[in-house]
């Protein structure tokens, strides 16, 4: 696996400063700040960086195990409307999900549940 790399520039202090994160590759770089990780403030954090990366590797082992016929490997719509909540945890953030799978007779839920996701 080729190795990736990443940048993160902080300037000021914790609560008054702001940092740029940006992807090696040139496909992301944004703001962040306190208010951005620990508030609604506008920018990114690295949680949501993470989520994104976790999103990613999920819709594509998701893709390579089989599944039912019925399930057209396109994500369902509702599948992550839910809105993320935050758990007991301290800082570490989880999100639920729930989905309605058109046409589905069990068989989908069935085998999603099979390969433990839900």
């Amino acid at each position: 696996m080729p190795v990736r790399t990443s940048n993160a520039v902080w300037r000021g202090d914790l609560k008054g400063g702001d940092g740029t994160v940006a992807l090696g590759s040139g496909a992301f770089e944004g703001p962040y700040s306190f208010p951005s990780r620990f508030e609604e403030g506008p920018g990114t954090n690295p949680e949501e960086l993470i989520g994104a990366a976790h999103a990613g590797c999920f819709a594509m082992a998701l893709s390579g195990r089989p599944v039912p016929e019925t399930m057209t490997g396109a994500v369902p719509p509702g599948l992550l409307a839910a809105d993320p909540t935050r758990a007991d945890y301290g800082d570490i953030a989880y999100a639920t999900a729930s989905a309605a799978v058109d046409g589905d007779d069990g068989a989908v839920t069935e085998r999603l549940e099979d390969l433990g996701y839900l």
